[in-house]
C-alpha cells in the first residue's frame, strides 16, 4: 500500500521539478571535498603534535619547527621551549580540533539538511544535535563554532601580545566582537521565525 502511494506521489511530480530536485546531489562532491580537507587537518594535527613531543625530548629539528610555528614574523624567538611556547602550540592543536568539529557539522548537518536523510535514528553514535537539525539550527551552531574558533585565535594573540602591535590587537578584538554580534543576530532572527511559525500553526 505504501509503495503504491509513493508511486502515485512520484507520478504527480513534474519532470522538470523532479530534475531540479535531483540536482541536490551535485552538492555531494562538495561534502566529499570537505572530508578530504578533514584528512588534511588530521595530518596537520599529528605533524604539530609529533614536533611538540620531539621538542620536549630535545630533538633540535622538531624544536626549530615548533618555534617557527608559534613565532610571529618579525618577533624575537627565545630559541628554547618555554611554557608560553607549549601553551601556544596546544592552543593551535585545539584550534585544529575546533575547525575539524566545524567541518563535521557542515558535512553531516549539510548532507542531512540539503541532500538526503541518513536514517541514523536509533544508532548509538548518532550526534544528539542531528535529531533536530535544520537550516536555521545549522546556521546558529556554525556561528557558535566560529565564535569558539575566533576565541582561540584571540587568546593566542593575547598570550603572545608583546609580538603584536596595538592595531593588530584592536582589529582582532573588533573582529571577534563582530562574530559575536552576528551570532546573536542569527539566533534572534531564528527565534522570531520560530515564534511566527508557532503562532501561525496555533491560528490554523
Amino acid at each position: 500500500m505504501q509503495q503504491d502511494h509513493n508511486k502515485i506521489s512520484s507520478a504527480r511530480i513534474p519532470a522538470i521539478a523532479y530534475f531540479l530536485f535531483l540536482s541536490r546531489w551535485l552538492q555531494l562532491p562538495l561534502y566529499l571535498g570537505l572530508v578530504l580537507a578533514q584528512c588534511v587537518y588530521v595530518y596537520h594535527f599529528w605533524v604539530e603534535l609529533v614536533d611538540l613531543i620531539g621538542s620536549v625530548f630535545g630533538n633540535q629539528s622538531a624544536l626549530q619547527h615548533t618555534l617557527e610555528m608559534v613565532t610571529v614574523k618579525g618577533a624575537e624567538s627565545s630559541g628554547k621551549l618555554t611554557e608560553t611556547t607549549i601553551m601556544l602550540v596546544v592552543l593551535g592543536l585545539i584550534d585544529v580540533v575546533m575547525i575539524s568539529n566545524l567541518l563535521i557539522m557542515v558535512i553531516i548537518g549539510g548532507y542531512e539538511t540539503f541532500v538526503s536523510r541518513m536514517n541514523l535514528e536509533g544508532h548509538p553514535d548518532q550526534p544528539e544535535w542531528l535529531s533536530h537539525v535544520n537550516a536555521s539550527v545549522l546556521k546558529v551552531k556554525l556561528a557558535t563554532a566560529i565564535i569558539g574558533i575566533s576565541s582561540i585565535h584571540l587568546l593566542k594573540t593575547f598570550i603572545n601580545a608583546t609580538a603584536y602591535d596595538e592595531k593588530t590587537l584592536i582589529a582582532q578584538t573588533v573582529i571577534h566582537l563582530a562574530f559575536l554580534l552576528s551570532a546573536l543576530a542569527i539566533a534572534y532572527c531564528d527565534r522570531i521565525i520560530s515564534r511566527t511559525i508557532h503562532h501561525a500553526d496555533e491560528h490554523e
